[in-house]
């Protein structure tokens, strides 16, 4: 990555953390310098003067940008150290604040009819593997896991792996012996096996071919399988409940492949 699409990058993430396309270019631009005036900040992030003065305030707000009063001010970034330690504290306040505010959300209906078998589709790694995550942390039993590519084995996932109690069996496959000893090594309580589900990822596929990303059976009732998409790397799962539910009774079908016998999920 080239260092224009660095800064573009960086005013990109800043943006998604709260701060305004004004206020991130300005913010970013005083990295790149000791000490700016709002004219030569203009100049270099192609900020409107009038402009300026309004992000910087912000930004001083924050307590991200020091003014020095003089004629004319100038102004300098905070060190990026100390900016990401105050966006990470802004960050984990706001989601305390939404966890209570979560919290107090009441169900104003509900119906009392049996549940059906129902699949529900899920989309983005981030909330995908949250979901596998809090799957694993309910187990009661058994966990049955197949990982079809080494990018989502992460350190979140091996921290939720190693939490898993010893009472709960724990089956973690891969496509590759170096995968697998890579989970090992990770998670060195687990069983690991080399899966039998070809399907996931032949021999002939292509980059171009839709892959398994991860296939998750948590005491033989709930499954989460997921796929990647070839062009944008993005996750896609679909997710399901139920002893019954005929996505869940493929699913232990599918999996019992690649297991020992006597490790079966579907016995």
């Amino acid at each position: 990555m080239t260092a224009p699409e660095n800064i573009e990058e960086a005013i990109e993430v800043f943006q998604q953390l709260g701060l305004k396309e004004y206020e991130a270019r300005c913010f970013v631009g005083l990295l790149r310098v000791e000490t700016g005036t709002a004219k030569k900040l203009s100049e270099l992030t192609e900020v409107p003067r009038t402009r300026v003065y309004d992000a910087i305030r912000v930004l001083e707000a924050q307590g991200l940008v020091e003014i020095h009063h003089s004629s004319p001010q100038r102004f300098r970034a905070v060190s990026p150290e100390e900016a990401l330690a105050t966006l990470r504290d802004q960050y984990e306040e706001r989601v305390e604040r939404l966890h209570d505010a979560l919290d107090t959300v009441e169900i104003i209906e509900q119906s009392e009819e049996e549940p059906v078998q129902q699949v529900w589709s899920m989309s983005g790694n981030d909330g995908i593997e949250n979901r596998a995550e809090e799957l694993i942390d309910t187990a009661a039993d058994e966990i049955v896991l197949v990982i079809g590519d080494e990018s989502l084995l992460t350190d979140d996932l091996v921290v939720t792996l190693n939490g898993v109690e010893n009472d709960v069996e724990l089956l973690v496959g891969a496509l590759t012996e170096p995968l697998q000893e890579q989970i090992q090594h990770a998670v060195p309580d687990a069983t690991t096996f080399i899966s039998g589900l070809e399907w996931l990822h032949g021999a002939d596929a292509s980059e171009d071919e839709t892959a398994i990303g991860r296939l998750l059976l948590v005491d033989r009732s709930t499954i989460l399988v997921s796929s990647i998409m070839p062009e944008t790397k993005a996750e896609q799962a679909i997710f399901g409940e139920g002893f019954g539910n005929g996505l869940v009774v493929i699913a232990r079908r599918l999996m019992s492949q690649g297991l020992l016998t006597a490790q079966d999920p579907a016995t």
